[in-house]
């Protein structure tokens, strides 16, 4: 069974970064579409950012030039760099991963289409 652990969340002020990571366990982080999702309290889980087999990445528009999606291979990680953080970035940070190939969007962006999950990471921005 792959497994995924995230790692990075905390409280930081609204203008503050963090980065998240996502360890992977009994798959290759290169082989897999990758991605980070968030879940706000009250609402439903996004996608926030991906990376598939191919390197290609995607990002929620809400995100895009303030987050970035990467990974290292040698360590089998996935990360997530959130800089300019605002108030409404406050959810908790989910790591997930899919087997099958790259996809378009809005495909690679719907947390529906991915088949493991981690527990998630908390992230708070206050303002």
């Amino acid at each position: 069974q792959v497994q995924l652990v995230e790692s990075g969340g905390g409280s930081v002020q609204a203008g503050g970064s963090l980065r998240l990571s996502c360890a992977v366990s009994r798959a290759t982080v290169s082989n897999y579409c990758m991605g980070w999702f968030r879940q706000a309290p009250g609402k439903e889980r996004e996608g926030v950012a991906t990376i598939n087999s191919d390197g290609i990445t995607n990002y929620a528009n809400s995100v895009k030039d303030r987050f970035t999606i990467s990974r290292d291979n040698a360590k089998n990680t996935l990360f997530l760099q959130m800089n300019s953080l605002k108030p409404e970035d406050t959810a908790m940070y989910y790591c997930a991963a899919d087997p099958r190939g790259p996809q378009p969007r809005p495909t690679i962006l719907s947390p529906a289409w991915y088949r493991y999950w981690g527990q998630g990471t908390q992230v708070t921005v206050s303002s």
